[in-house]
């Protein structure tokens, strides 16, 4: 089985990390942490010093290096504790819904497993749910893990 687990280094993708461990899996299963750095976008203005394009690069490669991060982290918790599961870690960059996606499809997840927010509908219409995405337009089947402290 291969299980893509994406987290953001909330309390709320730790909750899936956990739920990863607590489960009894079948044998030889692979468990793929990912976390997606998702830096703002560059919008160019009038700057004759070109500071704003090397602040800009400087933000996308400290956001790589936390996804990078919480994605190890996650791994080696998960190696730790569930030391029987295939476990590798990666960092990404792009929009987490679409890196996410992809990665499951391309790899051939039999299930992504990630945290919910508990934005609930409006507020997360309004801020474009991760989870929502995923589980709608996923390529295999998807577990939103709930944190018990979810608001």
């Amino acid at each position: 089985m291969k299980i893509l687990l994406a987290v953001d280094g909330s309390e709320f993708s730790q909750s899936a990390v956990e739920e990863i461990i607590r489960r009894p899996w079948p044998s030889g299963t692979e468990v793929r942490v990912l976390s997606v750095a998702h830096p703002l976008p560059y919008i160019p203005f009038l700057d004759p010093a070109f500071i704003s394009p090397a602040a800009h690069f400087d933000s996308v490669k400290q956001e790589e290096e936390r996804a990078s991060r919480e994605a190890e982290k996650a791994a080696k918790e998960i190696r730790e504790k569930a030391p029987d599961l295939k476990v590798t870690a990666e960092g990404l960059e792009g929009s987490p819904k679409k890196v996410i996606l992809d990665a499951a499809e391309h790899w051939g997840a039999d299930l992504i497993v990630l945290g919910s927010h508990g934005y609930g509908a409006v507020k997360g219409f309004l801020l474009g749910s991760v989870s929502h995405a995923v589980v709608l337009h996923a390529p295999c089947s998807v577990e939103i893990v709930r944190s018990l402290q979810a608001p």
